[in-house]
C-alpha cells in the first residue's frame, strides 16, 4: 500500500514547486527581484517559508524559477499561435495577446522584459544571461514568422516589433497610459497587415 502514497507525496511536491514558481514569477514581476524575499513568495504561494529551502535554496533560485515560468508561459502562448496556418495570424495573435495583458503592463511593464532590465544591472554571466535568453527564444519565434512571410530582414524586422512592445510596455508604465498599449498594438496589426505574402 505504501506504494500508493508515494506518488500522491511525488504530486503534492511537484504542485508545491509549482505553485512556488508561479508565486516567484508573479511577485518579482510586481515588487522587483531587489524588492521580494523568499518570505514574501512563501506566503504568495500559500507555503511555509521554511518548506521553500526544500526546493530553492537561494532567492536567485526563486529569480531563476521566475523566468523559467516566463519561458513556460512564452512557450503557452508560441503552441497555441503555431496552430494558426498564416503566419500573418500568428504575429497578430502575439499582438493580440500583448493587448490583452495591457492592464499588467501599465502596473509593471512586461514582465520578462523588466526583470531582464534589472537584472542587467547585476555582473554579468549570471541570471542576466538566462533573462536574455528567453527574450531571445520569442525574438526567433517571431523572425520565423516574418522569415516564412518571405519578408527581407526577419531578424530586423523581429527585433523592430519585439522592440515595439518593450517600448510600449515601459511607456505604458511610466505614464500609466493603457492608451499607450491600445494605440501601438492597432498600429503593429496594421504594420503586419500590409505585408503580402510571399
Amino acid at each position: 500500500m505504501t506504494h500508493s502514497k508515494e506518488p500522491a507525496r511525488t504530486r503534492e511536491a511537484g504542485a508545491k514547486r509549482r505553485r512556488l514558481m508561479e508565486a516567484a514569477a508573479d511577485v518579482v514581476h510586481r515588487q522587483g527581484a531587489e524588492r521580494t524575499t523568499i518570505a514574501d513568495i512563501a506566503r504568495a504561494a500559500e507555503v511555509p517559508v521554511g518548506n521553500v529551502y526544500y526546493y530553492f535554496k537561494t532567492k536567485d533560485e526563486l529569480v531563476a524559477a521566475a523566468l523559467s515560468e516566463h519561458e513556460r508561459h512564452l512557450n503557452l502562448l508560441v503552441s497555441e499561435l503555431n496552430r494558426l496556418p498564416d503566419p500573418r495570424e500568428r504575429l497578430k495573435g502575439l499582438i493580440d495577446g500583448w493587448a490583452g495583458q495591457r492592464d499588467l503592463a501599465v502596473r509593471h511593464g512586461c514582465p520578462t522584459g523588466t526583470l531582464a532590465a534589472e537584472l542587467g544591472k547585476r555582473d554579468e554571466g549570471g541570471l542576466d544571461v538566462e533573462a536574455g535568453r528567453v527574450i531571445r527564444l520569442l525574438l526567433t519565434w517571431v523572425e520565423d514568422q516574418f522569415r516564412e512571410l518571405g519578408r527581407p530582414d526577419p531578424e530586423g524586422l523581429a527585433l523592430t516589433l519585439v522592440g515595439a512592445y518593450q517600448g510600449m510596455s515601459l511607456l505604458a508604465n511610466a505614464l500609466r497610459d493603457p492608451g499607450v498599449v491600445d494605440r501601438e498594438c492597432a498600429r503593429l496589426t496594421a504594420w503586419i497587415d500590409s505585408f503580402e505574402a510571399a
